[in-house]
């Protein structure tokens, strides 16, 4: 058998092989998508999912059922995620612990990169220097003086291990000087009465979550943690305005669907939340609630989990965290 027939019959055998996910591509959706939260209700996340979720649905014919499923520190739903159907009926939403989560847990049984495909880059949400009122800083240069002369007092709130907001305190200890003592909640809704009371002195938050705190005055905002102010909150100069020079941390994220999901599905997914993103009214309820839209290509969202994850990667081996 010569070469050239050899050829022929290989391309014919790779069509035929790429016949059913061309199929299944073309008929997609032809029942109900689950999007997956893996946090509770109420966060950046579950807004972003619900608001997105709704449109889509209409979008792509179909329901769009969004389940939040919490748990050990977001890695119970994201592991859900990534050993789902690779077939477009499971994806989920995932903020910036998921590029966190490697450096920090042992046996963690996904992998940011090679467990998922990245379908679209959706969000960023800056954190902001939640201060108690009682202490007598109004700029960031005077909370670092504080908390160096308070050290007994330099209580900083997390909302837990591989957090967003973990590690925005400990780059904001390695760039400061200032010796903090970290202490872990569960989340925002546990975290905000002890700052609230002054149990802690500080706490390095979503603008989602603590805006409302910072609107009544119950909570005094001397930063964000961005390397540009937040359309939210416009008064308020970043970290490196105020002499933390090189520093930036968010919590960012998008939706990405479980390794080996076919790409035409991958790029529908991706044209439809684009087009959500940018809609007037969905881009003013999510900045409205602190979160900053993104949009782009599966690429970027690629480079970006690439990016955060030398970043992150650098911050921890710095601090000395051991993974557990």
């Amino acid at each position: 058998m010569c070469l050239s027939t050899l050829a022929k019959i290989a391309a014919v055998a790779a069509c035929m092989a790429l016949a059913p996910v061309a199929a299944a591509a073309q008929t997609y959706p032809s029942k109900p998508i689950k999007l997956i939260v893996p946090a509770p209700p109420g966060g950046a996340i579950d807004i972003l999912a619900r608001l997105v979720g709704e449109r889509l649905a209409v979008s792509m014919g179909q329901p769009v059922i969004v389940e939040n499923k919490p748990g050990a520190s977001n890695n119970l739903g994201t592991d859900l995620i990534a050993k789902s159907a690779p077939d477009g009926y499971t994806i989920g939403i995932v903020g910036g612990s998921h590029n966190i989560a490697k450096f920090l847990f042992k046996d963690l049984p996904w992998d940011p990169e090679k467990s998922f495909e990245p379908i679209v880059y959706t969000h960023v949400v800056p954190l902001v220097f939640g201060v108690y009122p009682g202490i007598p800083a109004k700029t960031l240069p005077e909370l670092v003086a504080w908390l160096k002369a308070n050290p007994d007092k330099a209580k900083v709130a997390t909302s837990g291990r591989g957090s967003a907001q973990e590690m925005a305190a400990e780059m904001f200890q390695m760039t400061s000087g200032a010796k903090l003592v970290m202490v872990p909640y569960k989340g925002s809704s546990q975290a905000h009465p002890d700052l609230l009371a002054g149990r802690t002195a500080l706490y390095i938050d979503t603008i989602s979550a603590i805006k409302g705190h910072v609107k009544s005055g119950a909570v005094r905002a001397v930063a964000v943690s961005t390397a540009k102010r937040s359309a939210a909150l416009p008064d308020v100069p970043t970290a490196a305005e105020q002499g933390l020079t090189g520093y930036d941390a968010n919590t960012n994220g998008g939706i990405l669907a479980p390794a080996g999901t076919p790409k035409p599905i991958i790029a529908r997914l991706n044209a439809e939340i684009n087009a959500i993103l940018k809609m007037p009214d969905i881009a003013a309820k999510l900045e409205g609630a602190g979160i900053e839209v993104q949009g782009g290509s599966p690429e970027d969202y690629a480079a970006l989990i690439k990016s955060d994850l030398v970043k992150w990667g650098k911050v921890v081996k710095e601090a000395g965290i051991e993974p557990e």
